[in-house]
């Protein structure tokens, strides 16, 4: 068959399926909200995006700049939870598997019709700036133009980029997993950050310019007076002053468009190999693992039936067992009790707040939402109706397990001059990761969004 008609086909029955999804309506919000209330707005509201310690005019290019970071750092994210659990999530893998079709024909159609729902967003996203324009810049200072240049220059091509490692992930066994959402993270920190600490812009070049995916450095960095280059983002600095900065010129500076335009064709080349590697779906073995190591964590076979028991006596506190058994679910196997207990003798001698707690709740942040995945499955939710206890208990007592868990790892670091410190903090981190994990998993039925949504914010809790 050929591979035109494969691809387009591939495109064709993917945006009809995107047509069925009501989240894609709001997908298209999530832009224009961030937009609302992210923009550096005079009065001091949104983002601060200072440029040598001083604030910038506020000017057609940099205000489509600022929307490319809201990209960057609000609907990058956000769109990856959206590609990775949407009405695409299951695709007839049982029938493309077995025909002869082209898989980098297939991966290429479905690449085209994620990058058309991104380039979407984008496109709500630029009609809600040039609304937001008309009330922040003054006169005839509105050019409808710049702006959006400004803004798809940004933003389309690390669109694209999300688009392709979607396709990516999902070729192969171990990125469909819960560990491709962790990858992403990790991904999407980088390429933040990438540009920042490799302080390229000064001199601009294609290869200068390739460290930054995101794309907004350059612009910020490049049109700066001498001497003025350095930039801040976000809320927890003073900026004094104002600047004036030339986008403009960052823009068009030696190599900036020609990497975005690299972008676009790594991009590409990432779903062709994505095709290439792609690996077939297979009944998943469970890894075992020989000599002592195995026998260590290998849980041994369940108790043996005993037919002729008694019938379970009523225990004495019901709510107590509740939350013991939640408890022990979280913390199932030998695995997670080991890297607990690292944790704990790590909080012994390492500061709690800054060392110890991320890493309890690194930790604890995939055994909460794995747990509170497989309890929020939509069929198990309405067994579980019939049980003596309310959903809502157990989800409560879901919540005082997580945050005992925590309290524990704490424990050796909790000395008595800040129990009173250390110890609260711990109990209230678990209590609001459990919260978030339960939520969302009761919202979406599965622990995608719950892993993902707590990444983000676990490493915001680190850079505090």
């Amino acid at each position: 068959m050929n591979a035109a008609v494969i691809s387009g086909s591939s495109l064709t029955t993917s945006l009809l399926r995107y047509g069925r999804s009501r989240a894609l309506w709001l997908m298209l919000l999530v832009a224009p909200l961030g937009a609302r209330y992210m923009l550096p707005f005079e009065d001091g509201g949104g983002i601060k995006i200072a440029v040598g310690g001083a604030l910038p005019l506020m000017t057609s290019p940099f205000l489509g700049v600022s929307l490319g970071i809201i990209v960057s750092t609000l609907v990058l994210p956000v769109a990856w939870l959206y590609l990775r659990s949407n009405t695409t999530r299951r695709q007839p893998w049982q029938v493309e598997e077995t025909t002869a079709g082209s898989r980098v024909a297939i991966a290429l159609g479905r690449f085209a019709a994620d990058a058309i729902v991104l380039l979407g967003v984008l496109a709500a996203l630029n009609l809600a700036g040039i609304y937001l324009a008309t009330f922040m810049l003054e006169g005839d200072a509105l050019n409808i133009a710049e702006l959006s240049f400004a803004m798809w220059v940004v933003a389309g091509p690390a669109m694209i980029g999300l688009a392709a490692l979607r396709i990516l992930f999902d070729a192969r066994p171990l990125l469909r997993s819960g560990f491709g959402d962790f990858a992403y993270f990790c991904v999407w920190i980088g390429s933040i950050t990438a540009p920042i600490v490799t302080d390229s812009a000064e001199h601009s070049s294609l290869g200068s310019n390739m460290w930054d995916f995101a794309g907004f450095v350059t612009p910020l960095k490049f049109g700066a007076p001498p001497g003025t280059d350095s930039f801040s983002i976000g809320g927890g600095f003073l900026a004094t002053g104002t600047i004036d900065l030339d986008v403009m010129a960052g823009l068009m500076s030696p190599g900036y468009l020609e990497s975005r335009l690299a972008w676009v064709g790594i991009a590409v080349a990432i779903v062709a190999i994505a095709g290439l590697i792609y690996a077939p779906h297979k009944a998943k073995k469970k890894a075992v693992l020989a000599g002592r190591l195995g026998a260590l964590l290998n849980p041994g076979p369940p108790p043996r039936v005993v037919a002729n028991a008694p019938a379970a006596k009523r225990a004495v506190a019901d709510a107590l067992g509740l939350v013991w058994s939640e408890f022990r679910l979280i913390g199932s196997g030998r695995v997670f009790l080991a890297l607990a207990a690292i944790v704990a003798i790590i909080s012994a001698f390492a500061d709690f707040r800054h060392v110890a707690s991320p890493a309890a709740l690194l930790l604890l942040l995939f055994a909460l939402s794995a747990h509170a995945g497989r309890s929020e499955a939509r069929g198990l939710v309405a067994l579980t109706k019939v049980a003596p206890f309310a959903p809502m208990a157990r989800r409560i007592a879901f919540v005082v397990a997580g945050a005992l868990w925590t309290t524990l790892m704490a424990l050796p670091g909790a000395a008595p001059a800040v129990a009173t410190d250390v110890l609260p903090l711990a109990a209230a981190s678990g209590a609001v990761a459990a919260t978030v994990a339960v939520a969302l998993s009761t919202l979406t039925g599965s622990s995608f969004a719950a892993r993902l949504v707590l990444l983000v914010l676990w490493y915001g809790y680190v850079s505090m």
